[in-house]
């Protein structure tokens, strides 16, 4: 059982406050740009167009994030104090609004630009999980999208104020903690595939699958509020991923091995 001491609040001057949750994410976003543009110029994309991609992923991102978790708070928070929707820098993004809402902007991107969407696509996905272990690490800090109050074996409990956890002095089982495992596991996974001879779209479609099912299982110890079914948002969004990225991977796949033997 560990106890975590760090207040959120890196410093502030005045009202003006600089948080690790903020600081963190930056840090996320900026290693994920970094590693895309590494690999679009690897695959001959140049860096230039993962610069004109993110003028549009982030906000997107960012965007998606934000209205995934209000609308998952909408009744117990947001609907009481509606302001408090604006104050992203305090926590509250959604991973799954993040990966549906840069998802949306990258597919409208690539038509209007002519790109391959299956080739950025793979370029995205090492990044994007990279930077999703990294923003766990926020989580673990504040507090923020802890699980379920637990006697052990492992727990999180915090003393700062400013923490974003229901009670103080309180273990809690730290889902963000595994998850940043699973993230990392999965990004040296797709390292390590992304030089092989996948067709284009699969390392995105392995991603995708991973992190649908382990999302999936490590949200039954999380605290999120049930949607239908006993299972919750992310749940759902994690169940319907698997459905649609299963079927078109095998696809992929199989069209890939039936080029091959063409060519045999």
């Amino acid at each position: 059982m560990i106890t975590v001491p760090i207040d959120p609040i890196l410093f502030s001057f005045g009202h003006f406050m600089v948080r690790w949750y903020s600081l963190i994410s930056v840090a996320a976003i900026a290693v994920g740009v970094w590693v895309a543009r590494a690999e679009a110029e690897r695959k001959g994309l140049g860096k230039a167009a993962i610069d004109t991609l993110m003028l549009w992923l982030i906000p997107a991102g960012i965007v998606g994030a934000r209205l995934f978790h209000v609308a998952d708070h909408w009744d117990d928070v947001y609907s009481l104090e509606p302001i408090r929707i604006f104050y992203i820098w305090q926590g509250g993004l959604a991973i799954w609004g993040a990966v549906l809402g840069g998802l949306a902007a990258l597919v409208v991107v690539a038509w209007r630009k002519g790109w391959r969407l299956p080739l950025l696509l793979d370029v995205m996905a090492p990044a994007v999980v990279l930077g999703q272990a990294i923003g766990r690490l926020a989580c673990v800090i504040t507090g923020d999208a802890m699980g379920k109050a637990t006697n052990g074996p492992f727990g999180f409990a915090y003393t700062s104020p400013n923490a974003m956890v229901p009670q103080l002095g309180v273990y809690y089982t730290p889902t963000p903690v595994y998850e940043l495992i699973m993230n990392l596991g999965i990004f040296a996974l797709l390292w390590q595939l992304r030089t092989k001879k996948l067709p284009d779209g699969a390392l995105f479609l392995i991603y995708l699958l991973l992190y649908a099912g382990g999302r999936f299982v490590i949200t039954f110890w999380s605290s999120y509020r049930s949607t239908a079914f006993g299972l919750n948002q992310s749940q759902l969004i994690s169940l319907t991923a698997l459905a649609v990225g299963a079927p078109l991977l095998l696809h992929l796949l199989r069209r890939n091995r039936q080029g091959r033997d063409a060519l045999a």
